[in-house]
């Protein structure tokens, strides 16, 4: 099955179409070449990786680029999110010029959420920009990361705060490698499959609601349907906000402000990003209840669906239901959300409609929308 997305946007004063496709189909890299051709890429390639995405489909990617007769380099990172880091860029930047590596080359980042947002940051500064194609491989980045252009790298007081919006020209997704990850990964992406319900399409939640285990469990035509959605909302919303400037792509952050206070108490290492954002998507659904704008029969349908999310033994106790609310509200202010000093929250109206909250929240209502989910959120486990 193949989908394609055109994206057409024309931004600032360019007088001039910025264009991305998404392509949904297995095997997504038949006619590679063609492709390329076909949207004015060169066939030089930089071809990104980190170790597990190099060891599990390395070898078959770039015997494809040698059958379609391209050029490539290939650079490979560890598969930890230490890798977006000025050190990690600064480093392949040295590799790509003793390459000869210039202009005329693109990059290729194939691989998750770290891949996609590193080779996006590389390709949008090398030589002041060279094209960059998305090959994601993982649930999260198939359907979040890897679309609209937003790539950046972390700095020690906060998370993706350096960065670009740098649009793809292709965002090339193949459901079928999927099928390596482990549970835990399945899981962490299918947190930003659920976020495009609760934020932009209630019969997309029903959907998922129906079909979560037929997802979860990889099994189709519910998987490639569920990405396809949710590669659909996200390319929508940035067509229409491509940066972020009317509050309409701020929605796409419905449970991050509190998800990024989490990741960061957590170190960035012992809690996945779509696990903080499943977590903070609880706190978002108790703020935009207690505040007076979901009604309390959405709200239990939202938790319900989230509490079928999926974590190791403990991580859940540890990283969130036995943190310090004082501490968790402290740390969310170095998220990159927050604007003057204050922070900024997507909320719902109902389920499929969220809207950013422009005026200021009390810390009291934070916190008391934090306990509450502390106290009603009894996830399974993964053992």
């Amino acid at each position: 099955m193949c989908v394609v997305l055109p994206q057409l946007l024309k931004l600032n004063n360019f007088k001039r179409d910025m264009a991305s496709t998404i392509i949904v189909r297995t095997p997504v890299l038949t006619g590679l070449g063609a492709l390329f051709t076909t949207h004015g890429l060169s066939k030089k390639s930089v071809v990104l990786f980190d170790e597990n995405t190099r060891k599990l489909f390395g070898d078959a990617i770039l015997s494809v680029l040698d059958h379609e007769g391209f050029q490539w380099k290939e650079l490979v990172v560890p598969a930890r999110e230490a890798s977006k880091s000025f050190n990690a860029a600064y480093r392949l930047y040295g590799s790509m010029i003793e390459a000869d590596v210039d202009r005329s080359w693109n990059l290729i980042a194939a691989g998750g959420g770290v891949v996609g947002d590193l080779g996006g940051f590389i390709a949008a500064s090398y030589f002041r920009g060279i094209p960059v194609i998305q090959l994601p491989t993982t649930l999260l980045a198939m359907t979040d990361s890897a679309i609209g252009g937003k790539v950046a790298i972390n700095h020690p007081l906060g998370k993706n705060l350096i960065g670009f919006f740098h649009l793809p020209e292709l965002v090339l997704i193949d459901p079928s490698y999927l099928a390596t990850l482990p549970q835990r990964e399945i899981y962490t992406g299918m947190a930003e499959v659920v976020k495009y319900g609760f934020i932009a399409d209630g019969q997309l939640f029903t959907y998922l609601d129906t079909h979560f285990s037929d997802i979860t469990d990889l099994k189709e035509p519910y998987l490639t349907e569920a990405v396809k959605k949710s590669a659909a909302i996200k390319d929508d919303v940035v067509i229409k906000d491509f940066r972020e400037t009317d509050g309409l792509r701020a929605t796409l952050n419905f449970g991050h402000t509190f998800a990024h206070g989490l990741e960061k108490l957590a170190d960035y290492r012992h809690l996945r990003h779509g696990e903080a954002v499943t977590l903070g998507m609880v706190c978002a659904l108790f703020l935009s209840h207690n505040l007076g704008y979901l009604d309390r029969e959405s709200l239990e349908r939202g938790v319900a669906l989230l509490q079928r999310f999926r974590f190791p033994k403990g991580v859940v106790k540890r990283r969130f239901l036995d943190i310090d609310r004082d501490l968790l509200l402290e740390s969310m202010f170095s998220d990159k959300k927050k604007l003057n000093k204050k922070l900024r929250f997507v909320l719902l109206k109902h389920i499929g409609e969220a809207f950013l909250l422009e005026e200021n929240i009390d810390d009291q209502q934070v916190l008391q929308a934090i306990a509450d989910a502390q106290e009603r959120f009894k996830p399974a486990t993964i053992r």
